[in-house]
């Protein structure tokens, strides 16, 4: 139970950082140090420094507790970035994303 608390933590911590307009006004562009302000738009990279962050404050919440190693860290790190990525690609502000294809469409670019 607790990953998955961890989980929806660093799902609703990178959705808010990455699309809250509450900090649109402080949210670098993405040119911002030559590309670096890309992390501020990326729910993979941003959920991959949530998690990290989440670990490092782990001993100061009830909901998750998870041994302090570098393993630990990048493990949780890691795990953070692909399911905030997952869940930002199924899910919108309008509910499941869901796409149709035609019968006979071919994407082979």
């Amino acid at each position: 139970m607790e990953l998955i608390y961890f989980i929806l933590a660093a799902y609703g911590l990178t959705q808010i950082l990455v699309f809250g307009s509450i900090f649109n006004k402080i949210r670098p562009p993405k040119s911002w140090l030559h590309g670096f302000g890309k992390l501020f738009h990326c729910p993979m990279c941003m959920g991959f420094w949530v998690g990290i962050f989440l670990f490092g404050i782990n001993s100061y919440t009830e909901l998750f507790t998870f041994e302090y190693s570098a393993a630990s860290a990048l493990i949780l790190g890691c795990l953070s970035s692909g399911t905030t990525y997952l869940m930002s690609v199924l899910a919108n502000d309008f509910g499941l994303k869901i796409t149709h294809k035609n019968e006979g469409e071919c994407n082979h670019d």
